[in-house]
Formats: structure tokens, sequence, C-alpha cells
């Protein structure tokens, strides 16, 4: 009997791209969706738009959730289909973050709304992507050999987007992964001043960690495009990293996938084209 597709929504992004190769390269049955539609096997999918729904869920017995970008209230606008999927009885798998308890806001409340209806659920709760320095932070490291943040001192255990997919992909595919949350690091605790060390050990070149404030962050951000209110959350974050919330390792991803979790130094060696 061929198994059932599994659906991954956000196949565009940065772990839903990752867990769509991952689940191909084992040979399962991928229903890609986005609201671009992109590629075989791809449907149309769109958070605000039911009439999406239909065939996204058709058969499907496992999906890959992504929260739509933009919406602070995020239950009331995944909900409903959620809700389609439940009623499937499948494994749902979403991605939430680190610093967000089941409860809390935005996809904490998602979280908790899995926990008291899914039958069979995992929500991943990665901490900081190390592809945020070949993404976001890329440009100043290239053009200024700088990394800007609010972070002060504080350390994060940066977790590749490899590692994260490698999770879901088990949780997706192994009936026997039982449910609950999953708080996904990498191997080690590092500073932004550690991060710069490595980059710039990478690159054979001084990559220098610029410690702002938060309103200066703030103002930063909104110099570059970022809407005010946007602006003021990101850099809220970098603050909570100041003050240690971020400030560990765990041992998921090995127990997880078997394997331990990539160092910053590996990543930072396969990115480099990002910073030349």
């Amino acid at each position: 009997m061929t198994a059932a597709p599994i659906l991954v929504t956000g196949t565009t992004g940065t772990t839903g791209s990752r867990v769509v190769a991952q689940l191909k390269a084992l040979g399962r049955d991928v229903r890609s969706a986005s609201r671009s539609a992109q590629g075989a096997g791809s449907v149309r999918f769109d958070w605000a738009d039911p009439e999406t729904y239909g065939l996204a869920a058709d058969g499907v017995d496992a999906a890959y959730l992504l929260a739509p970008i933009g919406v602070v209230d995020l239950l009331p606008a995944m909900r409903p289909f959620i809700d389609k999927l439940i009623e499937r009885d499948g494994r749902l798998v979403f991605l939430s973050s680190s610093s967000l308890e089941a409860g809390g806001p935005l996809m904490g409340e998602v979280h908790a709304y899995l926990a008291e209806n899914a039958p069979r659920w995992t929500v991943l709760r990665p901490s900081w992507f190390m592809q945020n320095f070949s993404g976001a932070h890329s440009a100043a490291i290239r053009e200024e050999g700088a990394i800007y943040s609010a972070t002060g001192t504080g350390r994060v255990g940066f977790i590749s987007a490899d590692d994260i997919a490698a999770v879901a992909v088990r949780a997706l595919n192994d009936p026997d992964v039982p449910n609950g949350d999953l708080i996904l690091t990498g191997p080690r605790a590092l500073s932004y001043d550690d991060v710069a060390d490595i980059i710039g050990a990478t690159l054979g070149r001084t990559i220098t960690h610029r410690h702002l404030t938060v309103e200066d962050l703030a103002a930063r951000h909104q110099a570059q495009g970022i809407p005010a209110a946007f602006s003021h959350m990101l850099a809220g974050l970098d603050a909570n990293i100041a003050t240690g919330a971020e400030d560990r390792v765990t041992g998921e991803v090995e127990r997880v996938t078997g394997r331990s979790p990539m160092a910053f130094a590996r990543f930072a060696a396969a990115a480099r084209d990002a910073w030349d």
C-alpha cells in the first residue's frame, strides 16, 4: 500500500524547503503547499483563503505547519484549517519558538490548542537560527565587517535549520514519537561576540559585534524599512537574550535524530559565500 502524502506548508521558507527535501530523500510523497504553488506536487494554500483548504488537506496523514507571516492573532487565523486536519487524525508538527510557552502569545496559543485538541501532535521550539547570519545579518557582515545587536554578552544555543528539519521529518514519519514540545538547540551556547569571532576566523578577517541599545537597534531596523512596532518587538527579543533567556543547550536533536546537531563553525564554513 502506498503511504499517504505528507503536507508541508511554507515550502518556500527556511525550514519548510528543507523538510520537503529531506522527506523526498526518504522517498515520501510530499504535498507542498504555498501561495505560489510552484513545482511538481505543489498545491496553492493560503491560511486566509478557506477555498484552498480542501486540496491541501485531502488524503494526507501528517502535516508540517508554519504560522502565516505578519499575523499577530494566530489562533483564529489557523484554527479552521487545523480543525480540518484534526478530523483526519494525522500527526501535526508545528513550528514555534523556544521563547514561547504553551498558552503564551503568538504561536503559544496555537501550541496550547494542539495540546488540547489534536490526537497526535509535536511542537518544535527551536532557538535562534544559524541561518539568520547568512540571511538578515549577511549584508552588514559582508559590507561592514559587523554584526549589530542589543544582546550584550547574552548567549544563544544557535541551531541550524537543517537540524530543525531533521527533527520535523522524524516526527512526521515515526508514529512512536510521543506528543509534546521539543526545545531544540545547537551543541553550544554562543554570544554574538563568539559568533563574530567564528565568522571572522572562517573568512580570515575581523568581524566585530557592535553592541547597541535596544532603542538604537529598533531605530536601525526602522531605517531599513521595518515598521516601527515590529522593529521594537525585534529589538525586545535581543533584550531577552541579554538577560539570559536563551542561554541553554538541550539534547533533543540528538535524542530524536540519533546524531549531534551542527556546530556553528561547520555552518560558517558552509555559508561563507554569503559573506564574501
